[in-house]
This record gives structure tokens, sequence and C-alpha cells, in this order.
């Protein structure tokens, strides 16, 4: 049997004509060594779906059975626990203290779980140590790059050593690079006896893992192996590649909205010459990689502002 074992979940909010149906039925499995990711546009029910299987949320209906045991009939008492102890969560935007250091941070969890206090800071330096960040336990997290804030995240999310991590868009805020480092970082996790869910729309991410659970409407609609995507014409991978090519458009989209209010600033004389170089290059290597995903997929995009430098350049 499978460490997780998700059965027809359904979560509904509110009631009557206000009811929202987040999930409809969803069903999964994944076992320890594993990395999955549920793929889908924004408010199709990933975030809904974690939280109920991080104990978070309840369910409306259906069953999440987390090795061997049925959480969703647990007391509030044992769900806490079952949270502390089992669960570690890796949010967007980090969800780190500003007052604590890197190292505190990730004491935090461990004090909360009993942990004597020296106990928990040689974990906490070991583990930042083993993320690369040996050097910045003093450091506060206004002070640290975006891959950084990452990383103690993930050390967090580590601390008390859970069995099953839950990755809500972990690259949402990184940029290219730092976002592969990640993910990378988390496929080494799950293959050292973890269950990792990366909740993403972000098809850089889900080519990466094992397993993805396409996820639209609340409803799954599809499960594809990540290899299985270098083939653009088969059946099995158009809703992935279809998920794919919407976000890479929406994502570009963005990014030029982005160039476009940069300038206004410059203009404003409200950013250095130094800083609008610095700010726009990186636009401009985002639009890049983006077009060139598109066109490995087949897509077309608009040759406008930023993404004419790109396709021309």
């Amino acid at each position: 049997m499978a460490f997780l074992k998700v059965l027809d979940l359904v979560k509904i909010y509110g009631s009557g004509e206000n009811a929202v149906q987040a999930l409809r039925g969803v069903s999964m499995e994944v076992d320890v060594g594993e990395v999955v990711a549920v793929m889908g546009p924004s408010g199709s029910g990933k975030t809904t779906l974690l939280n109920i299987i991080g104990g978070v949320d309840r369910p409306t209906a259906g069953s999440v059975i987390v090795n061997g045991v049925n959480i969703v009939g647990l007391s509030e008492e044992k769900l806490r626990e079952y949270r502390l102890r089992n669960v570690g969560y890796i949010f967007q935007f980090f969800n780190l203290i500003p007052t604590l250091t890197a190292l505190e941070n990730v004491v935090a969890p461990m004090l909360a779980a009993g942990v004597p206090y020296r106990e928990a800071q040689a974990r906490a330096r070991s583990l930042l140590e083993s993320l690369g960040l040996k050097g910045k336990e003093g450091r506060f997290p206004e002070e640290l790059s975006g891959g950084e804030r990452q990383r103690i995240a993930i050390a967090v999310a580590l601390a008390n050593n859970p069995r099953m991590i839950l990755a809500d868009e972990p690259t949402g805020e990184l940029d290219i690079v730092n976002a592969e480092k990640v993910v990378k970082v988390l496929v080494g996790l799950a293959r050292e006896g973890r269950v990792v869910i990366i909740a993403t729309h972000d098809p850089r991410v889900a080519r990466l893992t094992d397993r993805i659970y396409a996820l639209e409407d609340g409803r799954v609609t599809g499960v594809y192996k990540p290899e299985s995507l270098g083939a653009p014409m088969a059946v099995v991978e158009v809703q992935v590649e279809r998920l794919m090519v919407e976000y890479l458009r929406k994502r570009i989209e963005d990014l030029r909205l982005e160039a476009r209010m940069l300038e206004e600033a410059f203009r404003r004389g409200e950013l250095s010459s130094e800083e609008y170089v610095d700010r726009y290059t990186s636009i401009r290597d985002s639009v890049k990689a983006l077009v060139a995903e598109l066109s490995r997929l087949g897509a077309v995009v608009e040759a406008t502002s930023v993404g004419r430098k790109e396709v021309e350049g």
C-alpha cells in the first residue's frame, strides 16, 4: 500500500447559492521515495488539496490515508501532532519569521515539538550547512536572496524530520536558475525516503518530478510521466502541454507588463540607470527562456515589447 492514498476527496466551501466546490472527487497515490507534481492553473484546487493532505483543512467527503491511518477522522489534538511530526510545509512566499535569524527560524519548530534547545540548534546548523547555507545562520531573511530564503524554508520544513514534504508553488518567487536548484533539492529529499508533493503551474518544475497529476476545476484530468512530454503529438500529453502553454503565455505577459512599469518608473526618476538595467536584463532573459520553451512546444508568441527583442535577437 502506498504511504499516501487520497480517495474521492471533496471540498465545498460555503453553502447554498454561495457554495464553492474546490475539489470534486480527487484521488491520488504517492509512495516513499517519490516526488510528484500537482499541476494546474490558479483556482484549480492545488492549495486546497495540499492543505487537506497536510491536516490544515478538513474535507467535506473522502479519505486521506497516511501510512495506514485515515487522518480525516483524527481529533484536533491528534491532527496538530500529525502536522508537527509528519508534515513539512514549504510556501511560495517562504513564510519565514522576519525578526528571527536563519538559524532561529529553523530551531523554532523543533522547540515546539519539545526538542531540547542545544539539540535543536545543532540540527538546525547541520540542515543549513547541508543546503549550502553555512555562514548564513545569523542573517535575517531580508538580508538574503530569494533562493537562500527558500532553502531556509526547506530547512524549516525538515526541522522535525517529517516523512512528507508539501510544497505550494515553492519556485513562484524565484528566477529560473534558483527554481531548478530548489526542485532538485526536493527531488533529493524524496530519494532519501520521503514523500514530496509539489503544487505548481510551472512546467519547468513538473518536468523534474516522477509523476504529474493534472488538476483542473477540482478534478484530476490526467496522470502523466514527465519523460512522455518529449513527443508533442502524443495524445496522453495534450492536457499537460496545454496547461504548460497557458502558463508560459501568462508568465510572458506578466513580464512584459513588469517591463513597461519598470520603464515608467525609470522615466519618473524612481530608479537609477544601474537598477533599471539590472532589472530589465533579468526580465529580458526570463522572457527569452520562456519564448524558447513555447517554441519547443510548437506554440507561437506575439513578438511585442520585450518579446520582440527575444525573438529577433
